[in-house]
């Protein structure tokens, strides 16, 4: 198991949109924070990476903070789509990556979005290869589709002709596939990348609704979790 450190997720706890405004400075202290309370891997999610020159500065960062993974995405601006950027110059970002690390164990993972924007297959077949020969540990497939079969059909290609190269899931809106069921096609990785602050939002929005409307506490009280568990979540050391 590891924790996925998620732009999203992270930008919008902050209040701000996630178009990369959230700095690394603030990134590595919500690293740091999820430090503090778990040893399990951090994947950290790096939208771009910066410049190829930034990138491989935060790779050693990352890296020396003790960060295991990064992913990041082939984009030439703050959520501009990947297939802005040319593969030359991606790859020419994770080669930089990848000879800034000091440790063999720390993993570049390339993100690959031609599935999204309905370049189909061949592109991101194309991508993923060059990708992987710039010096990418993993390559994670992004898809919108409510059914796997194009992340599959990915897969399935990618892999029998990549066989020792993880691949990495997201399965977001293919959500009736099972973890059992991606890896038996060459899938080592599952990433849940906004489900539980997808929920807790719901959640907070309800209690702060059933306290406007009873100008109380009581009706709600029932579906909080009780004040002594919150103070059993952290030990105090």
């Amino acid at each position: 198991d590891a924790m996925w450190v998620s732009s999203l997720c992270d930008s919008t706890s902050r209040g701000k949109p996630d178009i990369e405004l959230v700095d690394l400075s603030d990134r590595i202290q919500t690293i740091n924070e999820v430090m503090d309370v778990t040893t399990k891997p951090i994947i950290l999610d790096m939208d771009t990476g910066g410049t190829a020159e930034h990138f491989a500065y935060n790779v050693r960062t990352l890296e020396r903070i003790g960060v295991s993974a990064v992913i990041v995405e082939d984009k030439t601006g703050a959520k501009r789509n990947s297939l802005f950027g040319t593969i030359e110059n991606f790859s020419e970002k994770i080669a930089a990556g990848k000879s800034a690390q000091r440790t063999e164990e720390f993993m570049i993972i390339a993100r690959i979005e031609s599935l999204i924007l309905e370049k189909g297959q061949e592109d991101a077949l194309a991508r993923a290869a060059a990708y992987v020969a710039a010096g990418a540990d993993a390559i994670m497939i992004h898809s919108r589709a409510k059914s796997p079969d194009e992340v599959i059909a990915f897969c399935d290609a990618f892999h029998a002709s990549h066989p020792d190269v993880p691949i990495v899931a997201v399965p977001s809106s293919y959500n009736t596939i099972t973890e059992a069921e991606l890896a038996t096609h060459g899938v080592r990785i599952v990433i849940y990348a906004n489900q539980l602050t997808r929920a807790a939002f719901p959640s907070m929005e309800n209690a702060a609704r059933s306290i406007l409307v009873h100008h109380r506490a009581h009706e709600i009280d029932k579906e909080l979790l009780p004040i002594k568990d919150i103070i059993r979540l952290i030990e105090v050391v």
